[in-house]
């Protein structure tokens, strides 16, 4: 295999929550091979629960850094005993769990350099991080510290619209911070502040790798408009960061070639591609292989929500992130916790405990459900910060209870009107071309996914997003290959996207304003 031959094969890897994955395609980008590495299971020696370990305070959530060096040994090892060809590997990309943070102590960067191919990752790197335990986004600890870089620069709205967000607990920007804090000398002793995904390139790299926009916009630190570190915010959170951060890099940078350990260790070619690799919510975009006016739905027992945005408005509620596929671009994602369990109680309490009933009872009823509106929150809800159940009649009176029927339609349409309005504070807009891509559980139901239809006046489609961040991966180091940000990541697929139409769009007026004064009136003040 030459520097310029595309036919090889691809490897994602994905250094989840709960495993370490890897999965290779081949040069169609159709998938090949997929090993993985659970963490609970297969590296039981770190005690954690679904890959994380919990504090005694419930609110302090880590994971042991040198695990996942560990388990990247260990998957590789299964590629390898499987008979896979690593020669064959034209370029790698992966992901990682998004707003996990790793330090690197002093020195580290001279062993990542002269790796010994007869010694496993894990013995040589095991003791290269200044701190042993990485916070991650299960993180809820840095309070004050985001108070303090909310107050810093301004306020929350004027924080969301320099980094697309405003301050979350389990950012990173907040979890440098509490480290500065309360650990001045490790973070002292710390050379390098890597992303998780940072992290597992640095390791393939050999070197220190940058953090790529999209993944580096999920930190409460990169200025959205100018793509590089906000000053205010680097000088709120701790001292002498900039230098610790590195430069970060558009998405698709092809880093250098892949660390000759691993050409020594494993056979891969000396001119394998290392291309950037980014969070998991970008990676999942990027498999779902989303379009300009997409919408990802999925259904489960939160409903979350990825969008593609031309031209953002930065709220206080969700996260915009630059594009990974496309930097003049932005991505958007909106989590919501009453999501598939609100929906079960629905079906209990109105169908009779079944899912028929449930979708008889959409059937039965029209779109728009004669101006009545429902909003339903079993517990207290991200966006907007509510709960209890709330009922309006068609001229928006409060109401005890519709019928069993409307009960049902209220919740489905309710649930709905709140994504796309939500959607569209951001700055989604709805196209002729849009499309809604549904995955999760629910996405099964095809009365929902109609409902889902008529209320976005967008075709919903289906697929498996099982694979979605590591394929996506698998896809983006293509890509970087192909040219990068020169090449539109769709040209890049020699078929169609496995989509299956499940629902067109019925005529039906929503009124998505009338929803949002609705929402707005059961705020608590």
């Amino acid at each position: 295999m030459d520097e310029t031959d595309v036919s090889g094969t691809y490897l994602g890897f994905d250094f989840s929550t709960q495993q370490v994955k890897i999965l290779a395609t081949d040069h169609n980008l159709q998938m090949m091979k997929e090993v993985s590495v659970h963490f609970d299971s297969e590296l039981p020696q770190y005690n954690t629960k679904g890959g994380a370990i919990m504090q005694n305070d419930r609110i302090t959530v880590t994971a042991p850094t040198e695990m996942w060096v560990q388990a990247l040994d260990l998957a590789l090892d299964k590629m390898k005993q499987s008979g896979f060809d690593f020669s064959t590997v034209v370029a790698v990309s992966g992901t990682g769990q998004q707003h996990g943070s790793v330090y690197w102590k002093n020195g580290s960067h001279a062993i990542l350099r002269r790796l010994d191919a007869k010694m496993t990752l894990h013995e040589q790197v095991k003791h290269c991080f200044s701190i042993k335990d990485s916070p991650i986004w299960m993180d809820s600890s840095t309070y004050a510290e985001c108070r303090y870089l909310e107050k810093c620069v301004g306020g929350a709205q004027q924080l969301a619209d320099i980094t697309g967000s405003r301050a979350y607990e389990r950012f990173t920007a907040n979890q440098i911070r509490k480290v500065f804090c309360r650990q001045r000398e490790a973070y002292e002793k710390t050379e390098r502040i890597s992303l998780v995904s940072s992290f597992a390139a640095s390791m393939l790299l050999g070197d220190y790798a940058p953090i790529d926009y999209s993944d580096g916009s999920g930190m409460n630190l990169l200025n959205l408009k100018l793509k590089t570190w906000d000053k205010t915010c680097l000088l709120s959170v701790a001292d002498n960061l900039e230098e610790k951060l590195g430069i970060p890099v558009p998405s698709s940078t092809d880093l250098g070639y892949i660390s000759s350990y691993f050409c020594q260790r494993y056979g891969f070619n000396s001119n394998c591609k290392v291309i950037a690799f980014t969070g998991d919510n970008p990676a999942s975009l990027a498999g779902c292989r989303l379009q300009k006016g997409d919408i990802v739905v999925s259904l489960g027992t939160s409903d979350t929500l990825i969008l593609w945005l031309d031209e953002p408005h930065p709220s206080t509620e969700g996260h915009i992130f630059i594009n990974p596929i496309d930097d003049d671009a932005f991505m958007a994602l909106l989590c919501f916790k009453n999501g598939s369990l609100t929906r079960e109680r629905f079906r209990d309490k109105y169908a009779g405990g079944s899912w028929e009933n449930f979708s008889k009872a959409l059937q039965m009823t029209k779109p728009t459900n004669n101006g009545n509106i429902g909003i339903y929150f079993d517990v207290q809800e991200i966006i907007p910060e509510s709960v209890g159940d709330h009922r309006f009649d068609g001229k928006d009176k409060k109401v005890v209870e519709f019928s069993n029927d409307e009960e049902i339609r209220s919740l489905v349409e309710g649930q709905f009107m709140a994504k796309r309005f939500h959607a569209e504070q951001l700055g989604h807009k709805l196209t002729p071309q849009s499309r809604v891509l549904a995955t999760g559980g629910a996405s099964a139901n095809p009365e929902i996914l109609q409902v889902l239809s008529d209320v976005f006046q967008a075709p919903v489609y289906t697929l498996d997003t099982s694979n979605s961040a590591c394929l996506g991966c698998a896809y983006r180091a293509n890509h970087g290959v192909m040219g990068g940000h020169k090449t539109a990541f769709a040209d890049i697929f020699r078929q169609p996207p496995n989509y299956k139409l499940a629902a067109k769009p019925r005529p039906a007026d929503y009124d998505i304003k009338r929803y949002g004064r609705l929402e707005n009136a059961i705020i608590p003040l």
